[in-house]
């Protein structure tokens, strides 16, 4: 699969001066981690959840959780396992590419049961997601997968949901991201991402953010946010990809403030039709919380609604000028350092301290592409979000 492939060849090739690569299940776990764009979470109860997976990927889906935990009731966790086993075996049947599928238990127990119960279609399975992890409730979930992994023969990746109490109290925090820095390190080449439960977060103070606002606008969220990213983020080497909070809204029936969308871009996009939608269905306000995450140091998001993944990933590409100064800044022959001025002559490139800056872009610009330098946001999403 390719971010962008549902889209015809001619248009991507208007977009893009760099393509987005191909990648699957068994691609190097550093590319799958930068490659998980906005992963469509699920029901695993719905009925016929095979058709919606199918449907989805057509759309320019890749990565999707199928979920047994907060987004059903206690009581349909045995229905929804059932369910799974049978989706998952209506899917093997069909010869048809399919995203990054996990699912998200509520025990580790779950984990070897479903990798028995699935059989030979778990080979369609990427992994599953561990809720309201904590080391000493980590540890048993990275074991069972571990073994699930062992018995079945297939490579399985575990994707850690940041969202307990401890790490929102300020006295405990510290202490609970060392506990999970221990885990996850024990078991790095399992761990896929860390997503972060900003909505589990604001549950521990009884909040939730408005449409016009972002969850950096939330200042006791922000301070987490902040701090997982300090002691998990960090690109020494020791570090995870970590994944933006999930978006809640589709529509916004009421505005206390302005849009968060300059006209501007748009009446030079001669795209002021999608301006109107985009705010209508309350994506101004995600666009702005994509841009903030990435300024934060997340990369990927979590989604409940459909609508959400092609913001995720138009501004996800990286800019032609971004690739400009990347590329510059890692010319073999700047491995000395000093500064230089940008291709763009509107900045400096201090090589040393923007290296680290620049591998990570060139990694998504091999997932998600390059686009054009006449190329803006607006264009990439007029193309990417259905009229």
């Amino acid at each position: 699969m390719r971010h962008f492939g549902h889209l015809a060849p001619e248009v991507r090739h208007r977009l893009f001066y760099r393509e987005p690569c191909v990648f699957g299940a068994g691609s190097p776990a550093k590319l799958l981690s930068a490659a998980l764009g906005a992963t469509l979470y699920s029901p695993a109860t719905r009925p016929r959840l095979a058709d919606d997976i199918v449907k989805q990927t057509e759309r320019g889906v890749v990565s999707m959780v199928l979920c047994l935990e907060d987004s059903i009731g206690d009581e349909d966790v045995a229905a929804g396992e059932e369910n799974l086993v049978r989706q998952f075996a209506d899917l093997a049947a069909r010869p048809v590419e399919l995203p990054l599928l996990f699912i998200r238990v509520r025990t580790p127990e779950q984990i070897p049961d479903l990798v028995r119960r699935l059989g030979a279609t778990a080979e369609l399975l990427s992994g599953f997601v561990f809720p309201k992890f904590t080391e000493e409730r980590g540890i048993p979930f990275l074991e069972a997968l571990s073994g699930a992994e062992a018995a079945s023969g297939r490579r399985l990746f575990g994707m850690p949901v940041l969202e307990t109490p401890e790490l929102m109290y300020r006295e405990s925090r510290v202490d609970a991201l060392e506990g999970i820095a221990r885990a996850v390190e024990k078991y790095r080449s399992r761990v896929l991402a860390l997503r972060l439960g900003v909505t589990d977060f604001c549950s521990s103070y009884g909040l939730r953010r408005a449409p016009d606002m972002t969850a950096y606008d939330v200042q006791i969220v922000a301070s987490v946010i902040a701090d997982v990213v300090n002691m998990l983020g960090r690109a020494d080497g020791t570090g995870f990809t970590v994944t933006g909070p999930v978006w809640e809204y589709f529509r916004v029936p009421e505005r206390m403030f302005k849009p968060m969308l300059r006209h501007s871009p748009f009446l030079e996009g001669q795209a002021v039709e999608l301006r109107e939608r985009l705010i209508e269905h309350a994506m101004d306000g995600l666009l702005r919380e994509i841009s903030l995450d990435h300024a934060n140091g997340l990369l990927g998001k979590t989604c409940i609604h459909p609508s959400h993944v092609p913001a995720v990933h138009a501004l996800s590409v990286v800019s032609h000028e971004e690739y400009s100064d990347a590329a510059d800044i890692l010319r073999p022959e700047r491995g000395g350092g000093g500064v230089l001025r940008s291709q763009y002559t509107n900045k400096m490139n201090e090589v040393k301290p923007h290296r680290a800056w620049a591998e990570r872009t060139m990694l998504r610009a091999e997932v998600f592409g390059v686009a054009h330098e006449d190329v803006s946001f607006v264009d990439l999403l007029a193309a990417a979000i259905p009229g």
